[in-house]
């Protein structure tokens, strides 16, 4: 592996970007899912009565997770671009993705 990608700011950048790509992915089937609201009660239903399974609870906590993480690297490229750079910017980054887990931890624990 070259250097330059094993230097924590560009595996944040890997990270919000693999993190905006599963949100984009997940999209469409909260969509789908809020639109048999609308249209088919009965199968609305069945489709929410799946959430009670462990694994869609896992999969609740990624989802969360990955929209933390999503929330907090977009801000750390805001700080990029409107604040100087400075080394510990590095440490803050680190942190963001700590706090992600941390509001992510809590929901999947709240939840099961």
């Amino acid at each position: 592996m070259r250097p330059e990608r094993t230097h924590p700011l560009w595996l944040a950048y890997m990270l919000h970007r693999w993190s905006g790509i599963g949100l984009a992915l997940f999209l469409p089937v909260h969509f789908w899912m809020l639109a048999l609201a609308i249209t088919d009660a009965a199968q609305f239903d069945a489709f929410i009565a799946i959430t009670d399974l462990v694994i869609v609870k896992l999969a609740e906590f990624g989802l969360v997770f990955l929209l933390a993480v999503h929330m907090f690297g977009g801000l750390r490229l805001m700080a990029l671009e409107w604040l100087p750079w400075s080394a510990p910017q590095k440490t803050l980054a680190a942190g963001a993705v700590g706090i992600a887990f941390f509001i992510s931890g809590t929901f999947f624990l709240q939840a099961v």
